[in-house]
This record gives structure tokens, sequence and C-alpha cells, in this order.
């Protein structure tokens, strides 16, 4: 052992308290993705808290159920299966879910909600004129109503739950897509009829 390579040995010795080695513990990180349960539910809580606020909807349900209706409506779930998940009726998640701005594509696929924002019109008679049922005029209406209320707040709160529910499907999507191209990259051009 040369002079160097002893100075170098006496100083790890001291460093180290006289052990013979030193490792360091690793952790098996996932990425940069958030993915942390608890702060997306503080972001859930944080967006409906908001809207309970600014616009003081009555509701049976908790936050812990309106944050259960929003994903809910994320998971593609009816509101009839929300409803038995929160063990309430239907009409309360979907008056909920549009209090919320979680309006569906098949909200009002039947009627022009344009159509039905400018009349004045009782239920009944646009019942009639349209061939649907006072009942679902009514729903018809409020989902326009819900409409009009989120772009008055230029879809804000929805945007908000889209990057939240939306985003963190999308992350789980993405390193699945990402496994697999790279894999597919990797593998591209080798041959596979290979005998033995």
């Amino acid at each position: 052992m040369n002079e160097k390579t002893e100075e170098l040995r006496d100083i790890f010795t001291d460093v180290t308290d006289g052990e013979e080695t030193i490792t360091e513990s690793q952790e098996d990180t996932r990425g940069s993705l958030p993915t942390d349960d608890r702060s997306e539910r503080e972001r859930l809580e944080n967006v409906v808290t908001q809207m309970l606020e600014r616009y003081s909807f009555e509701t049976s349900l908790s936050t812990d159920d309106l944050i259960g209706v929003a994903r809910g409506f994320y998971d593609d779930k009816s509101d009839g299966d929300v409803a038995d998940d929160l063990e309430t009726d239907e009409g309360t998640v979907f008056e909920a879910r549009m209090s919320l701005h979680l309006i569906g594509e098949d909200d009002a696929d039947e009627v022009d909600l344009v159509a039905i924002r400018s009349r004045d019109e009782s239920d009944a008679t646009l019942a009639d004129e349209y061939d649907v049922t006072k009942a679902q005029i009514q729903r018809y209406r409020r989902v326009a109503e819900a409409q009009d209320e989120s772009r008055a707040a230029n879809d804000r709160y929805r945007d908000e739950f889209d990057s939240i529910l939306a985003d963190a499907d999308l992350s789980s999507h993405m390193t699945t897509d990402v496994r697999e191209d790279g894999l597919e990259d990797a593998t591209e051009g080798m041959e596979t009829d290979v005998e033995f």
C-alpha cells in the first residue's frame, strides 16, 4: 500500500467511526407524476368547499359524499350507481352533480338546450312540444342552468376537477403506455423467428 492509499484509508476510518462499509439506503421512486391520494383528496375537498361557499347550494350530502359524486362522474358511473354507493337517491346525486358543474354528454341529448334556455313557457307546454315528460323538461332546464353557471365561472371548477381526476387517470395510462412503448422501441427490428 502506498502512502496516499494509507492516508485515504485513515481518513475513511475516522469519518466512519471504524465501520468497515458505508451503505446508503435507496428509495424506489416511481417518477415525478403526483400520486399521493391524500393530496388528491385535499384538492377535491378544496374545490367542493369553494363551490359550496360561492353558490350556497343546498344538499343533504356531506363534503365526502360530494367528492364521491365527482369521483363517480369521472369513473363513468351512472347517477344510480353513485346513489347506491352513497346510500341516497338518484335525484340527489343528479342535483349534486349539476351543482358541481359535472355535466355529461348524455344529460340532454334529446332536447336543444339553447331553445329551452330562452323559453318562458311552462314545463308542461315544452314537454308537449318536445314530446317528452314534464320531469325531463325540468331536468333539461337544470342542465342548462348548470351549464350557464359553469360558463359564467369560465368552467373554472370543471377544469379543476379535470386536472385532479382526469389527470390522475391519465397519469396511470401514461405510465403504462410509456412502459409498453419503451419495450416496443427496444425490441423494434429484432428477429423473432430465431431457431436454437
